[in-house]
């Protein structure tokens, strides 16, 4: 297996400062512990689906050939080897996630995929809430399916808007919280009767049913464009994709 990477050698060390983690201690476990079928389970979950979303968050972003560019809440790293393939050769890409687990994962998935550009990405354990980089730093942001689950949403825009260059994108895939009585009740559904039973046969029913309060408690579209715009982004837009299950908020410094 791949040596797991915790430092960032192409970044000058005068403008990188590491933090100890401090998300909640229940949510980081919940993800160490469903790390080894979170791949598996989002391919069923989503029939696939899943890729082509993470493509068009990427799409948004921005981010282009010789960019620096970070994915926040990385996982094990779907969006991270895209933004790599976006970056080339010539430029750098940060996965940042707060479980070990997943980040192992993803160091493995970068050895055995062994693609070229792959090479420009480190894997770095942090805090979404507290991220361990210099203002005005990265390109363009990625984060998947990340923000729902943070502590403290503000917190998190306001620092992805810090370490965000000037006329640059953040571009934020999760779950969509519709206020379409009918998508609603069907993302429910789905999640009773389809998530959560297939989740059980990997032991893993009690990790996923909390996917229907975190999403009760996440934002609406035209909430997380306010949320952007407070942090101090210049322009915040929200699309609903999946037939409105899932949403991308896209937002400008």
């Amino acid at each position: 297996m791949h040596s797991l990477q915790f430092s960032v050698p192409l970044l000058p060390t005068s403008r990188f400062k590491r933090h100890s983690v401090r998300c909640a201690s229940d949510r980081q476990q919940l993800f160490n512990r469903i790390a080894p079928v979170y791949d598996n389970l989002n391919d069923l979950l989503s029939l696939g689906q899943h890729r082509i979303w993470k493509r068009m968050a990427v799409s948004w972003s921005g981010a282009k050939t010789g960019d620096s560019l970070v994915d926040l809440c990385c996982g094990s790293g779907d969006l991270t080897f895209l933004m790599s393939e976006k970056a080339g050769a010539d430029g750098k890409v940060i996965g940042l996630d707060f479980s070990k687990e997943q980040l192992s994962i993803a160091s493995s998935r970068q050895y055995l995929l062994s693609k070229a550009c792959y090479n420009n990405i480190e894997w770095v354990e942090g805090d979404a809430l507290d991220l361990p980089f210099s203002n005005g730093y990265f390109d363009a942001i990625t984060m998947g399916y990340g923000l729902r689950n943070v502590v403290d949403k503000r917190r998190a825009m306001q620092e992805m808007f810090r370490v965000l260059k000037p006329d640059s994108r953040v571009s934020i895939l999760d779950f969509n919280k519709s206020m379409q009585p009918f998508t609603a009740l069907f993302q429910e559904w789905m999640i009773d009767n389809v998530v959560v039973p297939t989740a059980t046969v990997y032991g893993l029913a009690k990790e996923y049913q909390y996917l229907k309060t975190s999403i009760d408690e996440f934002l609406t579209g035209k909430e997380l464009e306010k949320l952007a715009l407070d942090a101090g982004f210049s322009y915040a837009r929200h699309y609903e994709i999946g037939g409105g299950l899932m949403g991308n908020l896209v937002a400008a410094r």
